[in-house]
């Protein structure tokens, strides 16, 4: 036993060299405490979460795009085919969209006096500040393109930001700006993205004030959540592994993780749970918050696979530290992935999703 505990790598005090490269960085010099966990993360990432037959999922909660986290991180882990499916909060998908139709955020600092940020028209996410006109700007860009004949009807947000995605897509274009916005690269890339809270964002905002002026658009949110457990029943039953790595808590975390109660608990469908659980939060697990719950609390749920808490990793570190490390250590580290383009799935997947909640009513005779 005493052999067990002290087999792992000797800690080293070799001086960090002035050129050191990301993966060296993080291999041989994140060694305690959260740097070590951060270490755990990236390996897991790289090792286990990204080989061909694992469907990542990935949530995001927190202003991660006015940090300019979209285009810097988000994006290359889109278009590097790491990331198959997104659960975020509809706020970071609307900042993200001020990038895509060529608005500018600018760097500040939290210790502006927030009276005359208001009397001047300045707006402050902490220390980023940016000018009113660009909430008006992309307020208007919303309405313009909701009012479109492709908006006006019932349907999930996975539909909703496709479509969406190909509008800041072709705005992009017209603009001469780089691929940079979440929302574009997933429309390219065929990457579902869904928000658990579709009221919850300006975003939302805009589509109930355009029912005042005789918008037909509604959120399917049934279909949401049917469409993303049908995602990760598919992942397993074609003998494959689900992951999923999330940025902050909140309800995508939730969103993203009751896939697998809705499997196992509602559907009655024989399933264990996700395979592989990342997370990066400074949240705590003894508020009792669903954002700090551990993955092995997430075993007493049905959401992670008991036999995999080995392959659970939780990092208590600001999301805006630890995405460019492990963005720039997978991208090093890692080969492209091919895209496994999930939105173009959806139907089929759901169809599959049906037959096995029928099939297990049918096995079960009772629910």
């Amino acid at each position: 036993m005493k052999k067990k505990y002290l087999s792992g790598k000797k800690i080293s005090t070799k001086s960090i060299p002035s050129n050191v490269k990301i993966v060296d960085l993080v291999d041989n010099y994140f060694q305690a405490y959260n740097a070590g966990r951060l270490h755990d993360a990236c390996r897991l990432f790289v090792d286990k979460m990204l080989e061909p037959d694992v469907t990542v999922g990935m949530s995001l909660t927190g202003a991660l795009t006015p940090a300019g986290l979209g285009g810097t991180c988000i994006v290359p882990l889109i278009k590097a085919g790491f990331i198959d499916w997104i659960v975020s909060t509809g706020a970071n998908l609307y900042h993200d969209t001020h990038f895509g139709i060529g608005l500018n955020l600018h760097k500040g600092s939290p210790f502006y006096n927030d009276v005359s940020l208001r009397e001047n028209e300045v707006v402050r996410i902490y220390d980023i500040v940016f000018d009113y006109n660009v909430l008006l700007s992309t307020d208007s860009f919303y309405r313009k393109v909701l009012r479109s004949a492709a908006f006006q009807k019932e349907m999930s947000t996975a539909e909703f930001h496709y479509i969406l995605g190909k509008f800041v897509y072709e705005r992009e274009k017209a603009l001469k700006i780089p691929h940079q916005s979440l929302l574009s690269n997933a429309y390219l890339h065929k990457v579902p993205v869904y928000t658990s809270s579709p009221g919850d964002s300006s975003i939302g905002m805009n589509v109930a004030a355009l029912e005042f002026h005789g918008s037909k658009l509604k959120f399917d949110v049934n279909k949401d959540v049917n469409e993303t457990t049908a995602i990760v029943l598919d992942a397993k039953l074609n003998e494959g592994k689900s992951a999923v790595l999330i940025f902050g808590g909140g309800s995508p975390k939730n969103f993203m993780l009751q896939t697998e109660p809705q499997i196992q608990e509602v559907l009655r469908i024989d399933e264990k749970g996700h395979d592989y659980f990342l997370q990066i939060t400074d949240a705590r697990p003894d508020t009792g918050g669903l954002s700090g719950a551990t993955p092995a609390e997430a075993v007493s749920w049905g959401k992670v696979d008991p036999n995999r808490l080995p392959d659970a990793v939780v990092c208590y570190c600001d999301t805006t530290i630890a995405m460019p490390i492990i963005t720039s250590y997978s991208l090093s580290a890692k080969k492209r992935r091919k895209h496994k383009k999930l939105y173009l799935k959806l139907d089929k997947m759901m169809k599959q999703l049906e037959s096995a909640h029928r099939y297990s009513l049918k096995k079960n005779k009772k629910w």
